[in-house]
């Protein structure tokens, strides 16, 4: 408990900084006193964050943006409707490897969130069975990635199957009324279609997911440092919150996303929180092998943008400041 109040100390701390220069004119998005945020139900801290309002107890006005997937969050972030979004590493890199400004400022979690799946009666039983065959993804995402990943394994590459694009929620759909032969799935809606449909996991390898992190433009953050850093201290507190309540957190997830208790429990289970918040040489280990993936899949327009992309990613001070 004493790191908690540690960090709640430094969040208010932070805001007040934040408050008084607003009340001097400085100005971010629609209002001066505004953090414009995504939240997720594949970013639990952001469930917190947002139901505690830990934000909004020290002053600041929060606008909360949904986001259904990393793709979205991007595509959020890119349209300047909010200042600050959480991915998947490699849903950061993409985007700024295609021009997006944004810095990843912080890791919130280090999940499985991802894996490939089949419905319950599929006679597919291995990833080389999926030559042909039509698969449900988010483009832009993990998910996609990890599929690009699997594929590779059974010497297979996009071009040997159909993919077709679909939103996370909708990819479940498409797997469930068989509109489609596999789905890469997300959590929760994969632990949901598991529990209650019967799909089976066909594919999973946990070192293929590229963290979850919390990604500012640029320009927010040259401008904005304490607001940035209002936020990573916000992740923080919740954190430290979330691992000492596990079945209160599983809950709020049930609630948010509208599953089960138990579908809640097992996206908890391949989600670890506790994590090194500091981006840095973790992330990178991971998505130095999305470089090639990206690249030959025509995601980008070049190896050499990938890579400037990859070496410019993160900023680290927030979170090591948070820590502090």
């Amino acid at each position: 408990m004493r790191r908690a109040t540690i960090v709640l100390a430094a969040v208010t701390a932070t805001l007040a900084t934040l408050l008084s220069g607003c009340a001097e004119g400085e100005k971010s998005g629609p209002s001066g006193d505004e953090l414009r945020l995504d939240y997720a139900y594949y970013n639990p801290l952001s469930l917190v964050i947002r139901d505690q309002h830990l934000l909004e107890k020290s002053g600041a006005k929060v606008t909360w943006v949904f986001s259904a997937g990393s793709n979205k969050a991007n595509e959020s972030l890119r349209a300047d409707a909010i200042d600050v979004n959480s991915t998947a590493g490699s849903a950061a890199l993409l985007a700024k490897a295609n021009g997006t400004p944004l810095q990843s400022i912080s890791v919130y979690s280090k999940p499985e969130w991802t894996a490939l799946v089949v419905a319950k009666n599929s006679p597919i039983t291995s990833v080389a069975e999926l030559k042909g065959k039509k698969i449900a993804a988010t483009k832009g995402t993990d998910a996609y990635f990890t599929l690009l990943q699997a594929l590779q394994t059974a010497g297979l590459t996009a071009r040997d199957v159909e993919v077709t694009n679909l939103q996370h929620a909708d990819g479940k759909t498409a797997l469930e009324r068989g509109d489609v032969d596999a789905w890469a799935g997300l959590d929760p809606y994969m632990a949901q279609t598991r529990q209650e449909q019967g799909s089976r996991l066909l594919y999973r390898n946990a070192d293929f997911q590229t963290y979850g992190v919390l990604n500012a433009r640029a320009d927010f953050i040259a401008q904005h440092p304490d607001r940035v850093q209002a936020v990573v201290n916000a992740y923080e507190q919740a954190r430290v919150w979330a691992l000492e309540h596990p079945n209160e957190l599983a809950q709020l997830l049930a609630t948010e996303s509208k599953t089960s208790l138990d579908v809640a429990k097992e996206t908890l289970e391949r989600t670890v929180l506790k994590v090194d918040p500091v981006p840095g040489e973790a992330q990178r280990v991971v998505l130095t092998p999305i470089v090639p993936i990206i690249v030959a899949d025509g995601d980008v327009r070049s190896k050499e943008a990938a890579e400037t992309a990859l070496g410019a990613l993160f900023e680290p001070k927030f979170a090591q400041q948070a820590l502090r």
